[in-house]
């Protein structure tokens, strides 16, 4: 990770119990008092320039000021406290300054600091209000009629201590299309979290993977429903940051993170985003659910599953149909939680891995981690009827040392009663969320599952010169669940930045890439047919991907020709795009006709 000092716009922390002082990123800083240089007492064992805070609030600069998660009634309003919800805010604020301070005693892994984290184009920004007409080089190809919208991890304020890429608050940066302009927001999704925590001017719920290890993260999580019991925080609603997945379904784009139900927002006219609330699909939804969901082409059914890391059932799969209907719960039974991040759909079958990365709480009692790598398991691939009542017709095949954080597509293969996985097998496994001195390979696979010998094979698609780390990415979506020829995969190096992406061809294993130039980097590609219902070609289409500059410290959508691979327009953004997850395109067609 480049750990180039970047200028970020901050919220510095306030422990004040007394006061509702609302906090916000802002364009411009207001500031009311002199300056002081703050940091972060945590070591590392490297000369780092640190990122460079400032330590006053800015004004809220979000027009939507009336929207319905803007104006949540927050238990955490302090001016509404009681003595003792005041007293026991003090009492608790005392305990995490303390807390804090012991943490500080200890260097913090590298995939916890952060100063490793969160540096360089991976630091935060502030929200950005609509701009249209913005500068175009080439020509926007007259196809592209829409909205291409992508999600990321952008912390409200500065970490106090241990803090993971994944943690941050959920930001969508957003760029409308429409003969032949372009425009630009980027916005916060508006969660119960990042309400309460705004409302109160500092962070105070739990950080999944930053926070949660050893005993420090117990006593975090004990302050955390302490606070809850005294009525400071409210975390009935959800916890979650909608920070991962986007999927554009049934008129509502809804933005997701794995621990918790997904956040409906709304694309305005104007091209600016606007949180609705919380999405639980009008009361059917009472669990998480993980941020990939599998949309089907064919069918219009939205496919989902969720998993809980403390009591069983351990995963549950259902689905939606078209118009929003929920089925009902299928256990899928596992004996120990597992991480479940991904999974992939075929015509008939949902296929769901079961791997080595598991939740192991007692962990963090002997003072680790509780997401671990599990050597002694096998991992294996359940095969489930799409619209199976239980899991009684489920088939396990055992898929040795095989880890894949995404799985790109899945189809069925009736001739060799075979089911045939995509994926981008990764080793170490645990390397994203524990601190290890291997380095990270992501091998771009197929994953052959006989379904009448319960056997299975795994080969490298590429050849081994051509080998390099392919990461986020997809297939062309109105193909997802049938076979494809080829997948649009993001060239993650150096890791875990993406200097360009590969068009792989999964048959040949040919592959051909476009890279973005010097100290140029980018993310997930995201590819656009030119066509929804046209006979052409697969790769009909064209790839739209952000990319930063680093050396002019300026970010740009670019537009890349899927057949040619040659650059057919560029658009110029008034912000600086962090680096991020996951997006989606929302045609024009579908933005009419938004719920």
């Amino acid at each position: 990770m480049d750990f180039t000092t970047t200028s970020t716009t901050w919220v510095n922390p306030k422990f004040s119990g007394s006061s509702r002082e609302l906090a916000s990123f802002s364009t411009s800083v207001s500031v009311n008092k002199p300056n002081r240089q703050p940091s972060i007492n945590c070591s590392v064992n490297t000369n780092i320039p640190f990122l460079r805070f400032p330590t006053t609030a800015s004004t809220p600069t979000n027009p939507m000021e009336n929207s319905a998660s803007s104006s949540v009634s927050l238990t955490g309003n302090a001016k509404q406290w009681n003595f003792f919800q005041r007293a026991a805010a003090a009492a608790l604020d005392s305990v995490e300054r303390a807390l804090v301070a012991r943490e500080q005693e200890h260097p913090l892994p590298k995939t916890a600091d952060p100063r490793v984290q969160i540096a360089g184009n991976f630091a935060p920004v502030p929200e950005h209000p609509a701009i249209d007409n913005l500068p175009v080089r080439g020509k926007i190809p007259k196809c592209i009629e829409g909205v291409y919208v992508r999600n990321g991890a952008n912390p409200m304020f500065e970490p106090v201590a241990g803090h993971h890429f994944f943690d941050g608050d959920g930001m969508i940066h957003a760029v409308k299309l429409h003969d032949g302009s372009a425009g630009y927001a980027c916005r916060f999704t508006e969660t119960q979290r990042l309400v309460q925590e705004r409302d109160l001017g500092r962070p105070v719920f739990p950080k999944a993977i930053g926070e949660l290890h050893g005993h420090t993260g117990i006593a975090r999580l004990l302050l955390f429903y302490a606070r809850g019991f005294f009525g400071i925080v409210d975390h009935s609603h959800g916890s979650g940051v909608a920070n991962a997945g986007l999927v554009y379904f049934n008129g509502r784009l809804l933005a997701m993170s794995e621990d918790d139900v997904p956040y409906h927002v709304e694309v305005t006219p104007s091209g600016d985003l606007q949180t609705v609330g919380r999405y639980n699909f009008d009361n059917q939804l009472q669990t998480t659910m993980i941020a990939h969901p599998k949309l089907d082409p064919v069918s219009g059914e939205l496919f989902a599953l969720s998993y809980d890391v403390i009591q069983k059932p351990y995963l549950k799969y259902f689905r939606f149909s078209p118009s929003g209907e929920k089925s009902p719960d299928v256990e899928i039974p596992l004996s120990e939680p597992t991480m479940i991040h991904d999974f992939a759909i075929t015509e008939r079958f949902v296929v769901v891995p079961d791997q080595q990365l598991v939740f192991k709480l007692a962990e963090m009692i002997r003072g680790g981690s509780p997401v671990v790598y599990d050597g002694k398991k096998i991992s294996r691939f359940g095969i489930l009827d799409k619209c199976a009542n239980d899991s009684s017709g489920i088939k396990w095949v055992e898929v040795p040392d095989c880890f894949c954080f995404h799985l790109w597509n899945a189809w069925e293969e009736p001739e060799s009663d075979e089911v045939v996985v995509i994926g981008s097998c990764m080793t170490p496994a645990d390397s994203i969320f524990n601190e290890c001195d291997e380095g990270l390979q992501s091998v771009l696979s197929e994953i052959r599952l006989n379904l009448k010998t319960g056997k299975s094979t795994r080969r490298p698609i590429m050849r081994e010169e051509d080998q390099v780390n392919l990461e986020a990415g997809m297939v062309n979506r109105n193909k997802l669940g049938r076979k494809t020829h080829f997948a649009y995969l993001a060239i993650a190096e150096p890791w875990p930045k993406v200097s360009g992406f590969a068009k792989v061809d999964l048959s040949s294993g040919e592959v051909k890439k476009y890279l973005y130039g010097d100290e140029k980097y980018g993310g997930e590609p995201m590819f656009v047919p030119r066509d929804t219902n046209s006979e052409a070609g697969e790769d009909d289409g064209y790839i739209l991907a952000f990319v930063h500059d680093e050396k002019a410290c300026k970010s740009e959508l670019q537009i890349v020709n899927a057949v040619t691979l040659n650059l057919e327009a560029s658009v110029e953004l008034p912000s600086r795009v962090p680096y991020g997850f996951h997006g989606t395109f929302i045609s024009a067609k579908d933005l009419a006709n938004q719920a």
